[in-house]
């Protein structure tokens, strides 16, 4: 005769319960709540995402690479120097639109690349809007100077990180594939998009696509 005690299915699934309700609280505890909720997005960005969404008819022909944003993601306020050494974060573009572009002079298409950008800050660079191009050569730092005066760079400020870490910063949130890498910026630090690889920004499309984003 079985004398285990009988365990009705009502039972059990009250175990299964507190089990994954022991399971929350604990991910809540190490991760915070954000943590779990993180796949929803930003809703800080739900503006970006508005604004990628109206964008979306004009990522083609010579802009087909942007990737516009389907959720909200914040961009870390990260770090970098400005031409004259001084500290400079992604924040103290709060308010503006910004392309942000990493690049090296070690990086073939970003030689490609780097004149088209010089293009687009003289054609669309405003009080709303800035080409910031970020350098991430970590040795010879005035080799980056001396390559943008050999590709004709001339209106684009300059902007560095000799340690590379920005482009880990982009790396952490799923941004930083390889060089270049360049992420569109909204006015809350908010993703509007990004795009792997040079573009020809200074084309019709590119044109066209980071006016829209600008808000004309």
């Amino acid at each position: 005769m079985n004398s285990a005690p009988h365990r009705s299915p009502r039972r059990f699934a009250l175990i299964a319960a507190a089990v994954v309700a022991g399971t929350v609280a604990g991910l809540a505890g190490v991760y915070g709540i954000g943590g779990l909720t993180r796949n929803a997005g930003d809703p800080e960005c739900a503006a970006a995402v508005a604004t990628a969404a109206r964008l979306a008819p004009l990522a083609h022909g010579e802009v087909a690479a942007m990737a516009l944003a389907e959720k909200g993601l914040k961009l870390p306020d990260m770090a970098f120097h400005g031409g004259d050494g001084g500290e400079r974060h992604l924040s103290d573009w709060s308010g503006r639109t910004v392309l942000l572009n990493l690049w090296a002079t070690w990086c073939i298409p970003c030689r490609q690349e780097m004149p088209a950008l010089d293009a687009l800050e003289t054609a669309l660079g405003s009080e709303r809007l800035e080409v910031v191009a970020v350098n991430i050569d970590t040795r010879d730092q005035a080799r980056p100077q001396a390559w943008l005066n050999e590709v004709g760079v001339k209106t684009l400020a300059y902007y560095a990180d000799p340690s590379g870490k920005v482009f880990q910063d982009l790396k952490l949130i799923g941004r930083g594939f390889g060089l270049p890498t360049t992420v569109l910026v909204d006015p809350a630090r908010c993703e509007i998009g990004t795009a792997a690889g040079p573009a020809e920004w200074a084309s019709q499309d590119g044109i066209a696509l980071v006016r829209a984003a600008r808000g004309g």
